[in-house]
Order: C-alpha cells, then sequence, then structure tokens
C-alpha cells in the first residue's frame, strides 16, 4: 500500500461504497478497467486498501455485468452489489443503498478508477460531514485543467455549494468554472437512504448523476459542505493508457521514495521499477533497469545489477543478482547469480551457489557451495553441496512423455559437456568425463565416461584425464 499521511482511529458506523460498474471504453480493452495494473497490482485494489483503512470494514463495492470479473479477483476482500444496468453514479449508489446494512450510519463514496486517493483525505471528508451535522460532503479541486469534469457551482458570494454540473450540461459560463468534483463523498445513511431514488435523469444523457443529491439536500434546507483541496495529482481519475501511464509513474516514483527512506540505494529511480508488494531490506542496492515484481522479497546487503528481473522470489543477504530473471525461486545468503543466468519455478538455491553465464534451473535444489556456469541446465534435480556442474552440462530430464529426476551426491564433479538422462542418481564424489552421456546410476567415488558412459574407477589425484571445470 502507498504511504498516506497519519490517521486517527477509523470512524465507528461508515461504509466506504466504491463504485465499479463502469465499462472503461476509453481503455478500448477486453479486461475491466479497475482490473488494469499499477505496480504489479489491479487499480482497484489501492481504492480498496484505503477503504479499509479509514473505515476498519469491507468496502462494498458496486460492478455491472461488464465488470463482474471484479468479484472473483477480490472475492473475500470486499462485498459486492450488482448495478443491472450502468445508468450513472447515482443509479449505482442506488444499487449499494440495497444492500447496505441499517447499522451504516454513514456512508462514503469512492471512485474506483482513483487508485492514488489518500486515506487522510478520506477521514478528513467524514470529520468535516459530521462537524457539519451536513447531509452530504464532498471533495472539490482547483484544477488548471478541467476540462470533461463536473464544475462545482457556488452561491454569489463564493461560499455555498449550490449544484454540481457535469461538463455535457454545463453553459458556456459554467465550463469556465475551475473547481472541479472530486467524486469523494461523505453522506448521511439515514438521509440518502429516503433521497437516493428521487434523483431524476440528465436531460441531455439520460444518466442518474450523484452530484444531483446537492440539489436535493438545498431542498430538504439540509447543509452540504464541501472539503476544498489543490490539485496534486492524487485524485485524478484515470480513464485511457495515456492516463495510465501516468499514474504508474507518480506511483511507482512514490514507492521508490518510500524504500529509499528505509535505506534502500536506487542508483537511478527513474530506471527502476519496483511493485507495491515487494520488500526491501536495508542496504539493498538496485541498479538501473532492474524491475521487481509480485511478492519478491530481498535481505539485507544484497545488490541486484543492472538488468535484472525478479518475480515472486526470495533472496537472502548478500547476495549479487546480475542481468538475470528469477522467478518464483528461493536463495539463500552469499549467493552470486549471473550475468544471464535463468531461475525458473520452484528452485531452490543454498548459500554460496554461484551460477553464471547462461547457467538455467527449473524446480530444483542446489545445495551449499554448488559451481554451476557456462550454458548448463539442471532441471528437476538434487544436486549436493559442492558440486561442480562443468560447461554444457544438461540433466535430460524429459523423455517425451514425462519428467523425471535427478540426484546428485556431494562433491561431484561433471565434466563439460555432460548428459545426464534421468531418472538418474550420482554418489557423493562422483565423476564424469567431458561428453559423456550417462544413462545408468554412478555410485559414490566412480568415473563414468564416454557414450554412453560406462564406469571406471577413479584413477589417483592429479592423474585422471583432464576435463574442464566450470570456473
Amino acid at each position: 500500500m502507498l504511504p498516506s499521511g497519519a490517521m486517527s482511529q477509523p470512524p465507528e458506523g461508515v461504509l466506504p461504497v466504491v463504485l465499479a460498474a463502469g465499462l472503461g471504453t476509453r481503455m478500448k480493452s477486453s479486461k475491466p478497467k479497475v482490473l488494469h495494473e499499477l505496480c504489479g497490482r489491479p487499480m482497484l485494489a489501492y481504492v480498496l486498501d484505503v477503504a479499509r483503512e479509514v473505515s476498519g470494514r469491507r468496502p462494498l463495492v458496486v460492478y455491472s455485468p461488464a465488470t463482474e470479473a471484479i468479484t472473483d479477483v477480490f472475492a473475500g476482500e470486499a462485498d459486492f452489489a450488482l448495478q443491472e444496468t450502468p445508468l450513472g453514479t447515482a443509479d449505482g449508489l442506488r444499487a449499494a443503498m440495497a444492500a447496505v446494512p441499517e447499522t451504516a450510519e454513514e456512508i462514503l463514496v469512492l471512485q474506483a478508477d482513483v487508485p492514488l486517493v489518500q486515506s487522510d483525505l478520506l477521514a478528513e471528508i467524514v470529520d468535516l460531514r459530521r462537524a457539519r451535522k451536513a447531509a452530504m460532503a464532498l471533495v472539490a479541486v482547483h484544477s488548471a485543467e478541467p476540462e470533461g469534469l463536473g464544475r462545482v457551482v457556488r452561491a454569489a458570494d463564493g461560499g455555498q455549494v449550490i449544484r454540481i454540473v457535469e461538463e455535457k450540461d454545463a453553459t458556456p459560463a459554467e465550463r469556465q468554472i475551475e473547481e472541479i468534483n472530486a467524486g469523494v463523498y461523505a453522506f448521511d445513511a439515514a438521509w440518502l437512504r429516503r433521497r437516493i431514488g428521487d434523483v431524476k435523469p440528465s436531460p441531455v444523457s439520460g444518466e442518474f448523476y450523484l452530484p444531483a443529491l446537492v440539489e436535493l439536500a438545498r431542498a430538504d434546507r439540509l447543509p452540504v459542505v464541501s472539503l476544498d483541496v489543490e490539485d496534486d495529482g492524487t485524485l485524478v481519475g484515470i480513464n485511457d493508457r495515456s492516463q495510465l501511464a501516468a499514474a504508474e509513474l507518480e506511483m511507482r516514483m512514490l514507492i521508490n521514495e518510500r524504500h529509499m527512506l528505509a535505506g534502500v540505494t536506487f542508483v537511478d529511480p527513474m530506471r527502476t521499477y519496483v511493485d507495491a508488494s515487494v520488500e526491501l531490506a536495508r542496504d539493498v542496492v538496485l541498479e538501473p533497469g532492474v524491475i521487481l515484481r509480485g511478492s519478491t522479497r530481498i535481505g539485507e546487503g544484497t545488490r541486484i545489477g543492472a538488468g535484472s528481473q525478479i518475480i515472486d522470489t526470495v533472496i537472502g543477504r548478500d547476495c549479487f543478482i546480475w542481468a538475470s530473471v528469477l522467478e518464483c525461486s528461493e536463495v539463500e545468503d552469499e549467493v552470486r547469480i549471473g550475468p544471464f543466468s535463468h531461475l525458473r519455478a520452484k528452485s531452490s538455491i543454498g548459500r554460496k551457489v554461484r551460477l553464471g553465464n547462461y547457467a538455467e534451473v527449473k524446480a530444483s535444489r542446489l545445495e551449499a557451495g554448488v559451481q554451476q556456469h557456462h550454458f548448463s541446465y539442471i532441471g528437476d534435480a538434487e544436486v549436493g553441496e559442492r558440486t561442480n556442474v562443468g560447461a554444457g552440462t544438461v540433466t535430460c530430464n524429459y523423455d517425451g512423455v514425462q519428467k523425471h529426476k535427478t540426484k546428485i551426491g556431494k562433491h561431484v564433479f561433471l565434466g563439460s559437456d555432460t548428459m545426464l538422462v534421468a531418472p538418474l542418481e550420482l554418489g557423493d564424489e562422483a565423476r564424469t568425463g567431458a561428453g559423456s552421456v550417462v544413462t545408468r546410476d554412478v555410485p559414490a567415488g566412480m568415473l563414468a565416461v564416454g557414450v554412453p558412459a560406462r564406469l571406471r574407477k577413479q584413477r589417483e589425484s592429479g592423474t585422471d584425464p583432464p576435463s574442464d571445470k566450470a570456473e
């Protein structure tokens, strides 16, 4: 979650309602707009976070048949109300009120496409409505670029809000107003229950607009109050891919700043991409071009070198990862990986392992001190501590129908271009000659050479046939 200002205890009796039924046609996407991602999470996730923070309860999300996918993505994180046909924001809130429990005393309304909204602002608007005993409170933003947004029309003295007019319904004079409606509201729930059904459709668009409630409250001689804020970008809605990219940049800078303040070094913050869900310990160093995704966690003192991409992976302390891709794996302390290595899913790398120069590991465990370099592949295998994997070594784990396991013991030496045809087991301190194709188990201390490999006793130290070492 993004950093926000300090906030007191969540106000009791407040139910957040998040409007997420809009089609988002300007995104030109088959995916609901609010499921498009910012820094690794759907934009709706950020709105739900602040809604829970300010209220202490599960938000109620209004969806339509076109946005039904959000009910699967956020199942268990929110409650849902169906707006059968998206006929505007007031119609969406009317659908929500049918699902609002009677115990709710106040309704806080948020837009699902405003992911940068902050919890301290939401708490402030709730407090303002309470203090003034108003039927409703809204957030008004002074904007130098109000085009396309609803304008806040005030009384002649510039004080009381008398109505809000959508741009398509506004007169030329009203379009010159630079104060816009942010779409964030706090309502007295009892009053809203009585009046939400009285909103009339716009004569221009036929939609039911939430701002029409301003005039209904005034007709009831009840206060309508506004929280007036400057445009700092946190209340901007996302309607197209360009705005999505701008919000991503803003959010990424906030995330990077939070980590830097906690002791992480970003060599070039503008060219470092860290998802909101990533955890970084102090003294981590991130070089330019690094991409960290998902549930990645990186331990103290580790350096992630330029060009690395790390996805859903846990990395220990004092490691160095250089120009490599790691996904869905675990890496222990003091490991060196790269350049151009690839850890595929379910790989587990032990302490002080060295991987580099196009080494690939998949669904395997490499114990402490293993050396693997030079165009090698270890898949579906267990590799014992301090084993040396020679250049070009491959575990041939797939027979065309199913995958098979390879088990390699401790202190094993695999000569260059060794092919290990699984299922296979090599005992501790076994060796293979360069270019060997090993098709049967190699007992501890034995040497396998040839195509197919034949077993021999190892010669005394220093008299073995020459073989390439990994490094």
